[in-house]
């Protein structure tokens, strides 16, 4: 697999709790398994809910503990400045864009359309899987 990949919040949550089919499942294991990519923005989103709804809170600590976190940087605030000033997109998404942009990574989002704005991203959505995949 030569392409990386940043995986959105939605894509962890819905991961998680194996609520993709098959295909997406599997698909999604060859990418984790390989190196997970996450925003650190990505990280406070998911571990922000509230720990006591289950068993499920340490489980996502794990995986973010084996995650690299792509933390924010002069350059990811830069970017993200210029995208907002762009695409007027919500901060946590210009954050995550930016991210994936200055890292050359493919965005795996279930929010395609909160993202498809915005110049030099690679958007993925895992629910839209060409058959080859």
């Amino acid at each position: 697999m030569g392409r990386k990949y940043l995986l959105d919040s939605n894509v962890v949550i819905d991961y998680m709790a194996e609520l993709y089919p098959r295909k997406t499942l599997t698909w999604l294991n060859k990418i984790i398994n390989q190196e997970i990519i996450t925003s650190v923005i990505t990280k406070i989103e998911v571990l922000s809910y509230d720990p006591d709804k289950g068993d499920n809170y340490e489980i996502l600590v794990e995986f973010f503990d084996a995650a690299t976190i792509l933390n924010l940087t002069e350059d990811v605030v830069a970017k993200t400045i210029e995208i907002r000033q762009k695409s007027r997109i919500k901060l946590p998404d210009a954050v995550i864009a930016a991210s994936a942009i200055l890292n050359n990574l493919a965005l795996i989002t279930r929010n395609v359309r909160d993202f498809q704005k915005i110049d030099d991203l690679i958007l993925i959505n895992p629910l839209s899987l060409p058959d080859n995949s």
